[in-house]
């Protein structure tokens, strides 16, 4: 290790100390617990508005809501029982009609349903056809185009473009030498956000279990690719980053950890402030393993964090930090500043129900 190198990991661990003894003096829990119905382990969650919202999770599940408090259970496994063997990971609620819901797993068990009626009914539309293939998650600029984020195949992650509102996906990539992995690099279908989008064009997806954390960068959805290294540990199967969003074309957070180790102290998030070309530390509260970050609707610099060891936020693009919570979660989404839904173990739903999330 240089002697640069040693005084920046010097340099991590003093923020991290200092955030940690920060903690206490924030934590404050923010959130309202509502009965979802299910006890089935949450991960998809889809902020339409302050209104509506679609999450989803193992066994077919599906929930929908459209008054901002409950929630009804539109599962996919209601209509189509051989659903109830797939774990939807990620959702992405188009308005309180139609949504797309994703399901991860080997092979055949990535799958995409899409409904147009609410959740009455669903329709099968496409499988993953690659055996070796696993889907990790979705994510929309519009009602007709989206992407699918997927593990490497033959060295190469996939990478799947529709511009059809998922009726048809085809490989985005012109050089897919652009998405090759290293050994032992993959994703994680967490809290269906390792990939993100921002505008018409841009794209980005999160990286782990390799000796090195990286996120990729689209600014062509999907056609042509750059990736950047980052600080967030890995080196292990259960280490890495975890996911990635970004307020505006420049500033972006990812986050992670390592998910065995949920209060753990080892870096668990990184700022860009340039597009994806540069990532720089910048610790999270709460400290511990982060398995999402969103960036909150007309905010240019506040972001909600949250995982195991619980949520919080920024609104001065990672400057200072606050706890919203401990309870753990999976995924969190906002409306706008003060409308937002976390998702998690045990059908975890809750209502965010503190201050303005704002400067």
């Amino acid at each position: 290790m240089t002697s640069n190198s040693r005084k920046k990991m010097q340099q991590i661990a003093v923020a991290i100390t200092c955030l940690a003894l920060s903690w206490s003096a924030f934590a404050q829990e923010v959130w309202k617990k509502i009965d979802s119905g299910v006890t089935v382990e949450l991960r998809g969650l889809s902020v339409v508005n302050r209104h509506v919202a679609w999450a989803s999770g193992a066994k077919g599940t599906v929930l929908r809501t459209v008054d901002g408090e409950s929630w009804e259970n539109v599962s996919i496994a209601n209509k189509m029982p051989e659903a109830a063997a797939l774990d939807f990971r990620d959702i992405q609620g188009i308005d309180k009609f139609t949504a797309i819901a994703m399901s991860a797993g080997p092979g055949k068990a990535s799958t995409i349903y899409k409904t147009v009626d609410g959740g009455a009914n669903w329709e099968l539309m496409t499988v993953n056809g690659d055996a070796s293939g696993f889907w990790d998650a979705i994510d929309f600029w519009d009602a007709q185009n989206g992407v699918i984020f997927g593990d490497p195949i033959n060295g190469q992650f996939q990478v799947l473009i529709t511009h059809d509102g998922g009726k048809t996906w085809q490989n985005a990539a012109r050089d897919l030498n652009q998405l090759k992995a290293l050994a032992n690099e993959g994703a994680f279908a967490a809290s269906g956000t390792c990939i993100a989008v921002y505008g018409k064009q841009d794209v980005w997806f999160a990286t782990g279990g390799a000796e090195k954390t990286r996120v990729f960068h689209s600014a062509d959805r999907g056609q042509t690719w750059s990736v950047a290294e980052t600080a967030i540990p890995a080196a292990a199967p259960p280490k890495g980053l975890f996911s990635v969003a970004f307020s505006n074309g420049q500033t972006g957070f990812a986050v992670g950890g390592d998910y065995q180790k949920a209060k753990g102290e080892t870096l668990n998030a990184v700022v860009s402030h340039d597009g994806g070309k540069t990532w720089n530390a910048n610790p999270a509260l709460p400290m511990g393993f982060l398995s999402v970050v969103m960036a909150v609707p007309g905010q240019s610099d506040t972001f909600v964090v949250g995982g195991l060891a619980g949520s919080g936020f920024t609104n001065d693009a990672g400057k200072t930090w606050e706890v919203l919570g401990d309870t753990p979660l999976n995924a969190l989404g906002f409306a706008d500043a003060l409308h937002g839904w976390a998702v998690g173990p045990k059908g975890l739903v809750m209502k965010y129900a503190g201050k303005r999330l704002a400067k």
